[in-house]
């Protein structure tokens, strides 16, 4: 598996573009900027296959800024859990609360459910319900690779907000303690923000895992 990660749009959100043999899918595409979405284009027709669909970890604003634009210009499928439909659909009102413009994204053509297995080329992907950030968070889960794209559940260093609409930090903390932790110490967390890290990293050094658990 390829992954290559591109940071975009004023909020920094990491967008993920998943690569291996003839299947390619979009995590989170982030590009807001007509410069962006051309960056994030020209990358996938280097691989010369076509995306197969884009997959989102949640639907916040600065996650979904390019949903339009890439499904309009590569005729690809959009999924995300079912119970993020209501912040998805908010699209607008979440853009207008932070002043930019947003095109509306389009329709979802599927659903992914909690534990689904997702088949890229060889690499089976778990997806794996993670709310408190937003209402039904994904993480997706590649056993055998050794890594997690985490959305905003977990960063390096960081957690997810509560303070947005449908968060919940005793939900976000459930994800982290009973889902990502027990994942391993050597599973490589690629979150929706900042810098790669490692679940052992997180255990550890993390203060917002340390303190709240002492809450």
């Amino acid at each position: 598996m390829t992954l290559k990660t591109f940071t975009f749009n004023p909020f920094s959100t990491n967008c993920f573009v998943c690569h291996d043999g003839e299947e390619v899918v979009i995590v989170d595409p982030s590009c807001e900027s007509e410069r962006e979405i051309r960056q994030l284009l020209a990358y996938v027709e280097s691989l010369g296959h076509p995306v197969r669909e884009i997959l989102l970890t949640h639907a916040h604003l600065d996650h979904i800024f390019g949903c339009a634009a890439l499904v309009r210009e590569l005729g690809c499928g959009l999924r995300l859990h079912r119970d993020e439909m209501p912040l998805y659909n908010a699209a607008s009102l979440q853009a207008q609360m932070f002043g930019v413009e947003l095109e509306e994204p389009p329709e979802p053509t599927g659903f992914i459910t909690d534990g689904e297995v997702i088949e890229i080329g060889e690499v089976r992907w778990q997806a794996l319900l993670t709310p408190g950030h937003s209402p039904a968070s994904l993480s997706f889960y590649d056993s055998e690779g050794g890594y997690v794209i985490s959305g905003d559940v977990l960063f390096a260093g960081s957690i997810g907000r509560t303070d947005l609409m449908g968060a919940s930090l005793p939900e976000l903390m459930r994800s982290i303690y009973q889902v990502l932790l027990p994942l391993g110490d050597r599973v490589r967390v690629l979150p929706g923000h900042g810098p790669e890290t490692t679940i052992g990293k997180e255990r550890m050094n993390n203060p917002f895992l340390h303190e709240i658990s002492r809450i």
